[in-house]
């Protein structure tokens, strides 16, 4: 899929100002044979305070890696749960920091739902655990797709012999796989019923037949026709799927690599439970749901069905941290963990606490690493400090692939529009804004200035590029204000409009405390530049479904990155995408003909130029005010062993194992 704002591949993601765009950067790691802590890419020094979005912003991702870190050595040394009983079933207690909402693929619009739905559903394809940078392998493909030579045509071989986890709605029979799982959950995700926040990704892929399908059961208000023949999306034989495109996709294969959103779905199952289906996730993958307390608390037990799958991967001759995982596990049989208990703790001290009381197993991942005004403890200075290391605890640290953004409502009747004066008012607020002040006193340091939309690790992104969009210059801002007509003030003092209307800025907030640290930067700084601002109070949920519908002004956000390819945060500036991943609903026709020349390119140096281009057009216009790239630390017990952080995936739970052996000291000491 292209892009996303959390709102599912958009929603891959929107988080909060803090958590959404998610990718790894594969440059400098940690030396195992040192275990400490390795420096960010480009030899940036991590700050001693980590603060990857308000506390708030954690709550969600709707929707977007590296450096192994300090206790590698212990994670692949002892073989795990040598001294342990081994008939006692393996448990992984993990937190998310966010409630999820449903389990339901097409109607996902969350990052805490996507990172379990992976472990449950299976795709054609997934990532290499330990490749850097990423591959992708077979998951239930019978090798990697043919592929013609126009990116038109992929046709699929299904490894015949995989089923579906047993479930009431097979009436006692063991389901196979099928070719025509996939085609269905394609459907699903397109079904205007289902209004799915990933449709709109999966339409941009040009699918021969797909959107006109779609548009007939739009016009006629009538039910999606899921018997209907889909000329671009076949079920060829049983074991045979074929896709055909409007227009060369070259990267065509991430969507068949999305297991979380477009993973194979029986469709007796989802007829069987209806609109309770969102609660009975059944899939082919290593995982069934057991338990699930709303917001509360999520258990998943080991599927007794699952296909014997052993675990490998093709790490780097050079990546010595990921050549020692796999010398640890090549082998092994997956999952290696029998349990997985979710725990969802919305508070950063119960989640802190609940860390250091070895009630959960790691803080680690998109869904839950240390919170941010805790770094300080658990790193202080970039460092693992001493009491957890003597604990054997294991630290990683690395720069996300993602972004936390404010953007402009360009139908807006004050901040949007195109007019000169229009421009010039949302580039002033942009340069009035402190970022590199934001960073060092919110986020405690643990982020990066921003200059593009592109995030690191994905194709596209420049560490070298520089453009105003990291500015900070209140001189410039409010020359270019005076320059362009808002040099009339009321009796306050705050700048008019240029036709002397009054002229407020309405910034969409959420009630949270660390938020009002970001609202008192902001106000600070526009007064600075002579506007005035307001602030429009509500809960993350209300707030996007104003920015859904295009009733919010301004709003601070984040990202993640959920596939290699840069062009999926380009998404956000796509005229079509208005009022889906382009929350902004910007519109400019200059823009969407260089993404569409992009998504049929196949990468080079002319798909390259398109990228600047497009980061060009991004700052001139400034729809969105790109902040910041956000730092991740993560914690995890010696007993939890295997872990490596998943750059644009979230399934990573059936890779990892527990050393009870380990855990028992811990509770002895």
């Amino acid at each position: 899929m292209s892009g996303r704002p959390d709102i599912a591949r958009l929603c891959p993601a929107l988080n909060r100002p803090n958590d959404r765009h998610r990718v790894v950067l594969p440059s400098r790691r940690a030396d195992p044979a040192r275990g400490q802590l390795g420096r960010l890419p480009n030899d940036l020094p991590l700050s001693p305070a980590l603060p990857a979005a308000p506390a708030t912003s954690r709550r969600r991702r709707a929707l977007l890696a590296a450096p192994l870190a300090s206790a590698v050595a212990a994670t692949v040394a002892s073989p795990a749960g040598a001294a342990a009983d081994s008939t006692r079933p393996k448990v992984l207690r993990i937190p998310f920091n966010f409630a999820e909402t449903s389990f339901d693929p097409a109607k996902i619009i969350d990052l805490a739902s996507r990172t379990v739905t992976p472990h449950i559903f299976e795709a054609l394809y997934t990532y290499d655990h330990l490749a850097r940078p990423v591959k992708f392998r077979p998951l239930t493909a019978l090798g990697m797709p043919q592929v013609s030579a126009d990116f038109r045509t992929w046709t699929v071989r299904i490894q015949p012999g995989i089923y579906f986890a047993d479930d009431p709605a097979f009436k006692g029979q063991r389901r196979e796989l099928q070719a025509r799982d996939f085609v269905y959950a394609f459907q699903r995700v397109v079904d205007p019923a289902n209004n799915s926040p990933a449709g709109s990704s999966v339409l941009d892929e040009k699918i021969v037949g797909l959107a006109a399908l779609r548009r007939i059961a739009l016009d006629g208000r009538k039910p999606f026709d899921y018997d209907a023949a889909i000329p671009g999306m076949q079920a060829l034989d049983r074991h045979t799927l074929r896709f055909q495109l409007e227009e060369p996709r070259p990267r065509f294969i991430q969507n068949l690599a999305a297991g979380d959103l477009l993973g194979a779905q029986a469709r007796e199952v989802v007829e069987f439970y209806g609109e309770r289906i969102g609660e009975h996730p059944v899939g082919t993958g290593p995982f069934m749901l057991a338990k699930w307390v709303r917001g509360t608390r999520i258990v998943l037990v080991r599927n007794p069905g699952f296909r014997e799958l052993r675990y490998d991967a093709e790490p780097g001759v050079d990546d010595h941290v990921g050549q020692a995982l796999l010398a640890r596990f090549k082998g092994r049989r997956l999952p290696m963990v029998d349990r997985v208990e979710v725990h969802i703790i919305n508070e950063t001290q119960p989640l802190w606490l609940s860390f250091l009381n070895a009630e959960i197993d790691a803080l680690v991942a998109s869904t839950g690493s240390v919170p941010t005004e805790f770094v300080p403890q658990a790193l202080p200075n970039g460092q693992l400090a001493p009491n957890l290391a003597k604990r054997g605890v294991q630290a990683w640290r690395e720069l996300r692939a993602d972004v936390a953004e404010m953007y402009f409502n360009m139908d807006d009747a004050m901040v949007g529009g195109y007019s000169p004066e229009r421009v010039a008012l949302r580039r002033a607020i942009s340069l009035g804004y402190d970022v590199a002040r934001e960073i060092r006193l919110i986020r405690r340091g643990q982020a990066v200035v921003a200059q593009s939309p592109l995030v690191p690790g994905t194709s596209g992104y420049d560490p070298a590029f520089k453009s105003e969009m990291g500015d900070h210059d209140p001189a410039r801002a409010n020359a270019l204000l005076d320059l362009y007509g808002y040099t009339r003030r009321d009796a306050d003092g705050y700048r008019l409009m240029p036709d002397g209307a009054p002229l407020r800025l309405r910034m969409s907030t959420e009630p949270e405390q660390v938020y009002r640290q970001y609202n008192e930067l902001f106000r600070r700084n526009m007064r600075a530049i002579g506007l005035r601002t307001e602030f429009e109070t509500a809960q993350w949920p209300e707030h996007m479904k104003g920015a859904l519908a295009g009733a919010l002004q301004m709003w601070l956000l984040g990202g993640s990155a959920d596939v290699p390819d840069g062009q999926s945060a380009l998404a956000r500036y796509y005229g079509p995408q208005a009022g889906q991943q382009n929350l902004a609903r910007f519109k400019l026709p200059a823009f969407d003909e260089l993404y569409e020349r992009m998504q049929s390119l196949a990468d080079g140096p002319a798909r390259d130029a398109l990228f600047r281009q497009a980061k060009r057009l991004a700052t001139a216009y400034m729809p969105y005010k790109i902040l910041a790239h956000r730092i991740a630390n993560e914690l995890a017990h010696p007993w939890l062993v295997g872990y490596r952080r998943p750059i644009f995936w979230q399934d990573w739970w059936h890779m990892v194992d527990i050393d009870d052996s380990l855990r028992g000291k811990e509770a002895s000491t």
